[in-house]
Protein backbone atom coordinates (compact mmCIF):
# COMPACT_ATOMS: atom_id res chain seq x y z
CA UNK A 1 0.00 0.00 0.00
CA UNK A 2 1.33 3.41 -0.97
CA UNK A 3 1.74 6.37 1.34
CA UNK A 4 -1.18 8.75 1.29
CA UNK A 5 -2.85 11.68 3.00
CA UNK A 6 -6.56 11.69 2.19
CA UNK A 7 -9.68 12.74 4.06
CA UNK A 8 -11.16 9.27 4.51
CA UNK A 9 -9.87 6.08 2.89
CA UNK A 10 -13.28 4.47 3.50
CA UNK A 11 -14.70 6.66 0.73
CA UNK A 12 -12.76 4.62 -1.85
CA UNK A 13 -15.73 2.55 -3.16
CA UNK A 14 -17.64 5.73 -4.06
CA UNK A 15 -14.60 7.13 -5.82
CA UNK A 16 -14.08 3.88 -7.69
CA UNK A 17 -17.59 4.13 -9.13
CA UNK A 18 -16.82 7.63 -10.44
CA UNK A 19 -13.54 6.53 -12.03
CA UNK A 20 -15.14 3.49 -13.65
CA UNK A 21 -17.89 5.72 -15.08
CA UNK A 22 -15.54 8.19 -16.78
CA UNK A 23 -13.33 5.38 -18.07
CA UNK A 24 -16.29 4.13 -20.11
CA UNK A 25 -16.45 7.53 -21.81
CA UNK A 26 -12.73 8.01 -22.54
CA UNK A 27 -12.10 5.69 -25.52
CA UNK A 28 -8.90 7.38 -26.71
CA UNK A 29 -7.23 7.10 -23.32
CA UNK A 30 -8.40 3.48 -23.12
CA UNK A 31 -6.59 2.65 -26.37
CA UNK A 32 -3.44 4.38 -25.14
CA UNK A 33 -3.69 2.61 -21.78
CA UNK A 34 -3.87 -0.81 -23.43
CA UNK A 35 -0.83 -0.02 -25.58
CA UNK A 36 1.21 1.41 -22.69
CA UNK A 37 0.26 -1.46 -20.39
CA UNK A 38 1.32 -4.11 -22.90
CA UNK A 39 4.79 -2.68 -23.34
CA UNK A 40 5.18 -1.12 -19.87
CA UNK A 41 5.97 2.20 -21.50
CA UNK A 42 6.82 3.96 -18.19
CA UNK A 43 8.50 1.10 -16.38
CA UNK A 44 10.99 2.35 -13.80
CA UNK A 45 9.87 5.97 -14.05
CA UNK A 46 8.41 8.13 -11.30
CA UNK A 47 5.59 10.49 -12.32
CA UNK A 48 4.40 13.44 -10.21
CA UNK A 49 0.99 14.94 -10.97
CA UNK A 50 -0.71 18.12 -9.81
CA UNK A 51 -4.05 18.36 -11.62
CA UNK A 52 -7.58 18.93 -10.37
CA UNK A 53 -8.09 15.68 -8.52
CA UNK A 54 -11.39 14.30 -9.74
CA UNK A 55 -12.38 11.14 -11.60
CA UNK A 56 -10.96 11.92 -15.03
CA UNK A 57 -7.59 12.92 -13.59
CA UNK A 58 -7.62 9.79 -11.45
CA UNK A 59 -8.01 7.67 -14.54
CA UNK A 60 -4.98 9.36 -16.14
CA UNK A 61 -3.00 8.50 -13.01
CA UNK A 62 -4.12 4.88 -13.35
CA UNK A 63 -2.99 4.87 -16.99
CA UNK A 64 0.52 5.83 -15.88
CA UNK A 65 0.45 3.18 -13.17
CA UNK A 66 -0.74 0.50 -15.62
CA UNK A 67 2.19 1.46 -17.86
CA UNK A 68 4.64 0.65 -15.07
CA UNK A 69 5.19 4.08 -13.50
CA UNK A 70 5.33 4.92 -9.82
CA UNK A 71 2.75 7.68 -9.46
CA UNK A 72 2.32 10.41 -6.85
CA UNK A 73 -0.54 12.85 -7.20
CA UNK A 74 -2.05 15.91 -5.55
CA UNK A 75 -4.64 18.49 -6.58
CA UNK A 76 -4.01 21.81 -8.30
CA UNK A 77 -6.80 23.61 -6.47
CA UNK A 78 -7.95 23.09 -2.85
CA UNK A 79 -11.63 23.20 -3.81
CA UNK A 80 -11.52 20.83 -6.79
CA UNK A 81 -10.26 17.71 -5.00
CA UNK A 82 -12.93 15.06 -4.56
CA UNK A 83 -12.22 13.11 -1.39
CA UNK A 84 -13.78 9.85 -2.57
CA UNK A 85 -11.72 9.87 -5.77
CA UNK A 86 -8.52 10.59 -3.83
CA UNK A 87 -9.34 7.67 -1.53
CA UNK A 88 -9.95 5.35 -4.49
CA UNK A 89 -6.51 6.10 -5.91
CA UNK A 90 -4.84 5.59 -2.55
CA UNK A 91 -6.61 2.22 -2.22
CA UNK A 92 -5.08 1.20 -5.57
CA UNK A 93 -1.53 1.83 -4.37
CA UNK A 94 -0.98 5.30 -5.81
CA UNK A 95 0.60 7.92 -3.55
CA UNK A 96 -2.05 10.58 -2.95
CA UNK A 97 -1.62 13.79 -0.97
CA UNK A 98 -4.83 15.79 -1.24
CA UNK A 99 -8.17 16.52 0.33
CA UNK A 100 -10.97 18.97 -0.28
CA UNK A 101 -10.70 22.48 1.17
CA UNK A 102 -7.08 22.16 2.24
CA UNK A 103 -5.61 25.28 3.83
CA UNK A 104 -2.89 27.16 1.97
CA UNK A 105 -0.26 25.52 4.18
CA UNK A 106 -1.74 22.05 3.72
CA UNK A 107 -1.96 22.55 -0.04
CA UNK A 108 1.70 23.53 -0.13
CA UNK A 109 2.67 20.54 1.99
CA UNK A 110 0.82 18.22 -0.38
CA UNK A 111 2.73 19.62 -3.36
CA UNK A 112 6.03 19.13 -1.54
CA UNK A 113 5.11 15.57 -0.55
CA UNK A 114 4.58 14.71 -4.20
CA UNK A 115 7.92 16.25 -5.19
CA UNK A 116 9.74 14.35 -2.46
CA UNK A 117 9.09 11.16 -4.42
CA UNK A 118 11.88 12.50 -6.70
CA UNK A 119 9.88 12.38 -9.94
CA UNK A 120 11.42 12.11 -13.35
CA UNK A 121 8.29 13.32 -15.15
CA UNK A 122 5.99 16.14 -14.01
CA UNK A 123 2.37 16.56 -15.09
CA UNK A 124 1.33 20.05 -14.03
CA UNK A 125 -1.83 22.17 -14.13
CA UNK A 126 -1.14 25.83 -13.51
CA UNK A 127 2.57 25.46 -12.82
CA UNK A 128 2.66 24.95 -9.05
CA UNK A 129 4.91 21.88 -9.16
CA UNK A 130 7.31 23.49 -11.61
CA UNK A 131 7.35 26.68 -9.53
CA UNK A 132 8.31 24.77 -6.41
CA UNK A 133 11.01 22.86 -8.28
CA UNK A 134 12.54 26.18 -9.29
CA UNK A 135 12.04 28.10 -6.05
CA UNK A 136 11.19 25.92 -3.07
CA UNK A 137 12.73 22.52 -3.83
CA UNK A 138 15.40 23.10 -6.50
CA UNK A 139 17.48 20.12 -5.32
CA UNK A 140 14.69 17.78 -6.44
CA UNK A 141 14.76 19.22 -9.96
CA UNK A 142 17.92 17.27 -10.71
CA UNK A 143 15.87 14.11 -11.13
CA UNK A 144 13.38 15.62 -13.57
CA UNK A 145 13.65 14.69 -17.25
CA UNK A 146 10.86 17.06 -18.21
CA UNK A 147 7.19 17.77 -17.83
CA UNK A 148 3.86 18.66 -19.42
CA UNK A 149 1.70 21.68 -18.65
CA UNK A 150 -2.08 21.59 -19.02
CA UNK A 151 -3.20 25.22 -18.81
CA UNK A 152 -2.90 28.63 -20.45
CA UNK A 153 -1.81 30.13 -17.12
CA UNK A 154 0.81 27.46 -16.54
CA UNK A 155 2.26 27.84 -20.04
CA UNK A 156 2.52 31.61 -19.51
CA UNK A 157 4.54 31.00 -16.33
CA UNK A 158 6.79 28.58 -18.21
CA UNK A 159 7.48 31.10 -20.98
CA UNK A 160 8.41 33.66 -18.31
CA UNK A 161 10.93 31.18 -16.88
CA UNK A 162 12.27 30.47 -20.35
CA UNK A 163 12.67 34.18 -21.15
CA UNK A 164 14.73 34.58 -17.99
CA UNK A 165 16.78 31.50 -18.98
CA UNK A 166 15.86 29.85 -15.67
CA UNK A 167 13.94 26.81 -16.88
CA UNK A 168 15.67 23.73 -15.45
CA UNK A 169 14.26 21.11 -17.84
CA UNK A 170 12.21 20.81 -21.04
CA UNK A 171 8.46 21.28 -20.76
CA UNK A 172 5.76 20.48 -23.29
CA UNK A 173 2.95 23.02 -23.66
CA UNK A 174 0.04 20.59 -23.86
CA UNK A 175 -2.36 23.53 -23.58
CA UNK A 176 -1.22 24.81 -26.97
CA UNK A 177 -2.02 21.63 -28.89
CA UNK A 178 -4.94 21.81 -31.33
CA UNK A 179 -6.71 18.93 -29.59
CA UNK A 180 -6.45 20.83 -26.30
CA UNK A 181 -7.47 24.42 -26.88
CA UNK A 182 -9.93 23.84 -29.69
CA UNK A 183 -11.92 21.37 -27.61
CA UNK A 184 -10.99 21.50 -23.92
CA UNK A 185 -10.67 25.28 -23.68
CA UNK A 186 -13.59 26.08 -25.95
CA UNK A 187 -16.19 23.33 -25.57
CA UNK A 188 -15.08 21.97 -22.20
CA UNK A 189 -14.83 25.32 -20.43
CA UNK A 190 -17.94 26.63 -22.16
CA UNK A 191 -20.07 23.76 -20.92
CA UNK A 192 -18.57 23.15 -17.49
CA UNK A 193 -18.62 26.82 -16.44
CA UNK A 194 -22.34 27.08 -17.02
CA UNK A 195 -22.95 23.68 -15.45
CA UNK A 196 -21.20 24.97 -12.32
CA UNK A 197 -23.13 28.25 -12.27
CA UNK A 198 -26.52 26.65 -12.85
CA UNK A 199 -25.95 23.79 -10.41
CA UNK A 200 -24.82 26.18 -7.68
CA UNK A 201 -27.41 28.94 -8.10
CA UNK A 202 -30.42 26.97 -9.40
CA UNK A 203 -31.25 30.06 -11.46
CA UNK A 204 -32.16 30.42 -15.11
CA UNK A 205 -29.65 31.84 -17.59
CA UNK A 206 -32.09 32.76 -20.37
CA UNK A 207 -32.89 36.46 -20.44
CA UNK A 208 -30.00 37.47 -18.21
CA UNK A 209 -26.98 39.52 -19.26
CA UNK A 210 -23.74 37.57 -19.05
CA UNK A 211 -20.47 39.51 -19.03
CA UNK A 212 -17.51 37.46 -20.22
CA UNK A 213 -14.18 39.02 -19.27
CA UNK A 214 -11.63 37.77 -21.79
CA UNK A 215 -12.13 36.32 -25.26
CA UNK A 216 -9.42 33.71 -25.61
CA UNK A 217 -10.43 30.16 -26.43
CA UNK A 218 -11.99 29.66 -23.00
CA UNK A 219 -13.83 32.96 -23.21
CA UNK A 220 -15.12 32.08 -26.67
CA UNK A 221 -16.57 28.86 -25.30
CA UNK A 222 -18.17 30.57 -22.29
CA UNK A 223 -19.72 33.31 -24.46
CA UNK A 224 -21.02 30.89 -27.05
CA UNK A 225 -22.63 28.61 -24.45
CA UNK A 226 -24.19 31.61 -22.68
CA UNK A 227 -25.74 32.71 -25.95
CA UNK A 228 -27.05 29.20 -26.55
CA UNK A 229 -28.69 29.25 -23.13
CA UNK A 230 -30.54 32.43 -24.05
CA UNK A 231 -28.38 35.03 -22.34
CA UNK A 232 -27.50 38.44 -23.75
CA UNK A 233 -23.70 38.43 -23.90
CA UNK A 234 -21.23 41.27 -23.36
CA UNK A 235 -17.51 40.69 -23.89
CA UNK A 236 -14.73 42.76 -22.29
CA UNK A 237 -11.25 42.58 -23.82
CA UNK A 238 -7.90 44.39 -23.84
CA UNK A 239 -6.72 42.80 -27.10
CA UNK A 240 -8.13 44.71 -30.11
CA UNK A 241 -8.05 41.66 -32.39
CA UNK A 242 -9.98 39.51 -29.91
CA UNK A 243 -12.40 42.38 -29.26
CA UNK A 244 -13.06 42.66 -32.99
CA UNK A 245 -13.54 38.90 -33.21
CA UNK A 246 -16.10 39.02 -30.39
CA UNK A 247 -17.94 41.77 -32.26
CA UNK A 248 -17.93 39.75 -35.48
CA UNK A 249 -19.23 36.76 -33.51
CA UNK A 250 -22.29 38.82 -32.64
CA UNK A 251 -21.54 39.90 -29.08
CA UNK A 252 -21.56 43.38 -27.57
CA UNK A 253 -18.07 44.63 -26.73
CA UNK A 254 -17.45 47.33 -24.16
CA UNK A 255 -15.08 48.32 -21.33
CA UNK A 256 -15.45 46.58 -17.98
CA UNK A 257 -16.55 49.79 -16.26
CA UNK A 258 -19.55 50.12 -18.56
CA UNK A 259 -20.35 46.40 -18.53
CA UNK A 260 -20.31 46.39 -14.72
CA UNK A 261 -23.56 48.38 -14.67
CA UNK A 262 -25.32 45.96 -17.02
CA UNK A 263 -24.35 42.42 -16.06
CA UNK A 264 -26.36 39.86 -14.12
CA UNK A 265 -23.65 37.19 -14.23
CA UNK A 266 -19.92 37.92 -14.58
CA UNK A 267 -17.35 35.34 -15.65
CA UNK A 268 -13.66 36.25 -15.59
CA UNK A 269 -11.47 34.11 -17.83
CA UNK A 270 -8.31 36.11 -18.49
CA UNK A 271 -5.41 34.69 -16.46
CA UNK A 272 -4.82 38.20 -15.06
CA UNK A 273 -5.48 39.68 -11.59
CA UNK A 274 -8.06 42.22 -10.37
CA UNK A 275 -10.17 41.97 -13.50
CA UNK A 276 -13.21 42.82 -11.36
CA UNK A 277 -12.40 45.18 -8.51
CA UNK A 278 -13.79 47.98 -6.32
CA UNK A 279 -14.66 50.40 -9.11
CA UNK A 280 -16.75 47.68 -10.77
CA UNK A 281 -18.38 46.33 -7.61
CA UNK A 282 -19.67 49.75 -6.60
CA UNK A 283 -21.77 50.17 -9.75
CA UNK A 284 -23.09 46.62 -10.13
CA UNK A 285 -26.76 45.67 -9.93
CA UNK A 286 -28.27 44.28 -6.77
CA UNK A 287 -27.98 40.49 -7.02
CA UNK A 288 -25.08 40.35 -9.48
CA UNK A 289 -23.31 36.97 -9.55
CA UNK A 290 -19.51 36.93 -9.67
CA UNK A 291 -17.62 33.90 -10.99
CA UNK A 292 -14.13 33.06 -12.17
CA UNK A 293 -12.99 30.55 -14.77
CA UNK A 294 -9.30 31.49 -14.76
CA UNK A 295 -6.80 29.24 -13.01
CA UNK A 296 -6.03 31.32 -9.91
CA UNK A 297 -8.50 33.00 -7.54
CA UNK A 298 -7.18 36.50 -8.22
CA UNK A 299 -9.38 37.64 -11.10
CA UNK A 300 -12.28 38.71 -8.88
CA UNK A 301 -10.69 40.84 -6.17
CA UNK A 302 -11.76 39.23 -2.91
CA UNK A 303 -9.66 41.82 -1.09
CA UNK A 304 -11.82 44.61 -2.47
CA UNK A 305 -15.03 42.73 -1.74
CA UNK A 306 -13.98 42.16 1.87
CA UNK A 307 -13.03 45.81 2.23
CA UNK A 308 -16.25 47.14 0.78
CA UNK A 309 -18.73 44.78 2.40
CA UNK A 310 -20.73 46.02 5.40
CA UNK A 311 -21.83 42.43 5.98
CA UNK A 312 -21.24 39.00 4.46
CA UNK A 313 -22.59 35.51 4.87
CA UNK A 314 -22.85 32.14 3.13
CA UNK A 315 -26.34 31.92 1.65
CA UNK A 316 -26.04 28.59 -0.13
CA UNK A 317 -23.29 26.04 -0.62
CA UNK A 318 -20.49 27.72 -2.61
CA UNK A 319 -22.28 31.11 -2.62
CA UNK A 320 -21.10 33.97 -0.43
CA UNK A 321 -23.15 37.15 -0.19
CA UNK A 322 -21.47 40.54 0.19
CA UNK A 323 -23.67 43.54 1.00
CA UNK A 324 -22.11 46.82 -0.08
CA UNK A 325 -22.60 50.27 1.53
CA UNK A 326 -24.94 51.27 -1.31
CA UNK A 327 -27.15 48.32 -0.38
CA UNK A 328 -26.64 46.02 -3.34
CA UNK A 329 -25.96 42.34 -2.75
CA UNK A 330 -23.17 40.69 -4.72
CA UNK A 331 -22.76 36.92 -4.80
CA UNK A 332 -19.36 35.26 -5.20
CA UNK A 333 -19.36 31.62 -6.31
CA UNK A 334 -16.76 29.05 -5.23
CA UNK A 335 -14.62 31.57 -3.31
CA UNK A 336 -13.55 33.04 -6.63
CA UNK A 337 -11.83 29.81 -7.64
CA UNK A 338 -12.52 27.92 -10.86
CA UNK A 339 -16.29 27.80 -10.92
CA UNK A 340 -16.40 24.73 -13.15
CA UNK A 341 -14.39 22.70 -10.62
CA UNK A 342 -15.09 24.35 -7.28
CA UNK A 343 -18.82 24.21 -8.01
CA UNK A 344 -19.06 21.23 -10.37
CA UNK A 345 -17.19 18.22 -11.79
CA UNK A 346 -15.08 20.02 -14.38
CA UNK A 347 -15.08 19.31 -18.09
CA UNK A 348 -17.06 16.42 -19.59
CA UNK A 349 -15.23 13.09 -19.76
CA UNK A 350 -15.34 13.01 -23.57
CA UNK A 351 -13.47 16.32 -23.69
CA UNK A 352 -10.83 15.35 -21.14
CA UNK A 353 -10.32 12.16 -23.11
CA UNK A 354 -8.56 14.33 -25.68
CA UNK A 355 -6.57 16.45 -23.21
CA UNK A 356 -5.37 13.52 -21.12
CA UNK A 357 -4.51 11.49 -24.21
CA UNK A 358 -2.24 14.39 -25.16
CA UNK A 359 -0.74 14.37 -21.65
CA UNK A 360 -0.04 10.64 -21.74
CA UNK A 361 1.50 10.65 -25.22
CA UNK A 362 3.51 13.82 -24.55
CA UNK A 363 4.88 12.35 -21.32
CA UNK A 364 5.95 9.25 -23.23
CA UNK A 365 7.60 11.42 -25.87
CA UNK A 366 9.53 13.18 -23.10
CA UNK A 367 10.60 9.89 -21.54
CA UNK A 368 12.06 8.76 -24.85
CA UNK A 369 13.54 12.06 -26.04
CA UNK A 370 14.36 14.18 -22.98
CA UNK A 371 18.11 13.87 -23.44
CA UNK A 372 17.89 15.53 -26.85
CA UNK A 373 15.45 18.28 -25.86
CA UNK A 374 16.68 21.72 -24.83
CA UNK A 375 15.55 23.45 -21.63
CA UNK A 376 12.71 25.40 -23.12
CA UNK A 377 8.97 25.19 -23.72
CA UNK A 378 8.28 22.76 -26.56
CA UNK A 379 5.08 22.34 -28.59
CA UNK A 380 3.26 19.04 -28.65
CA UNK A 381 4.65 17.17 -31.67
CA UNK A 382 2.25 17.38 -34.59
CA UNK A 383 2.09 13.61 -34.94
CA UNK A 384 0.77 13.31 -31.37
CA UNK A 385 -1.90 15.95 -31.99
CA UNK A 386 -3.05 14.19 -35.14
CA UNK A 387 -2.93 10.74 -33.57
CA UNK A 388 -5.28 11.88 -30.81
CA UNK A 389 -7.69 13.38 -33.33
CA UNK A 390 -7.61 10.24 -35.48
CA UNK A 391 -8.24 7.97 -32.51
CA UNK A 392 -11.16 10.13 -31.40
CA UNK A 393 -12.69 10.07 -34.88
CA UNK A 394 -12.28 6.30 -34.99
CA UNK A 395 -14.04 5.93 -31.64
CA UNK A 396 -16.93 7.98 -33.06
CA UNK A 397 -16.99 5.85 -36.23
CA UNK A 398 -16.32 8.93 -38.34
CA UNK A 399 -14.38 8.50 -41.58
CA UNK A 400 -12.45 11.19 -43.42
CA UNK A 401 -11.02 11.60 -46.91
CA UNK A 402 -7.37 11.14 -47.84
CA UNK A 403 -5.35 13.02 -50.43
CA UNK A 404 -4.32 11.16 -53.56
CA UNK A 405 -0.62 11.05 -54.42
CA UNK A 406 -1.27 13.56 -57.20
CA UNK A 407 -3.00 15.92 -54.78
CA UNK A 408 -0.13 15.66 -52.32
CA UNK A 409 2.37 16.42 -55.08
CA UNK A 410 0.28 19.41 -56.21
CA UNK A 411 0.08 20.89 -52.70
CA UNK A 412 3.80 20.40 -52.06
CA UNK A 413 5.10 21.84 -55.29
CA UNK A 414 5.72 25.48 -56.16
CA UNK A 415 5.80 24.71 -59.90
CA UNK A 416 2.31 23.21 -60.11
CA UNK A 417 -0.13 25.04 -62.34
CA UNK A 418 -3.93 24.85 -62.28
Amino acid sequence: MANYIVRDINLAPQGRQKIDWVRQHMPVLNIIRDDFKTRKAFKGLRVAMSIHLEAKTAYLAEVFKAAGAEVAITGSNPLSTQDDVAAALAAEGIEVYAFYNASSQEYQEHLISVLKTKPQLVIDDGGDLVYLLHVGEPDLAAHVLGGCEETTTGVARLHALEREKRLFFPMIAVNDAFCKYLFDNRYGTGESVWTGIMRTTNLIVAGKTAVVMGYGWCGKGVARRASGLGAKVIVCEVDPVKALEAHMDGFQVMPAGKAATKGDIFITVTGCKDVLREQHFRVMKDGAILTNAGHFDVEVSKTDLEKLAVSKRTVRQNIKEYILPEGQRLYLLGEGRLVNLACSDGHPAEIMDLSFALQALSAHYLAENASSLTRRVHPVPKEIDYRVAELKLKSLEIETDALTSEQQAYLNSWTSSP
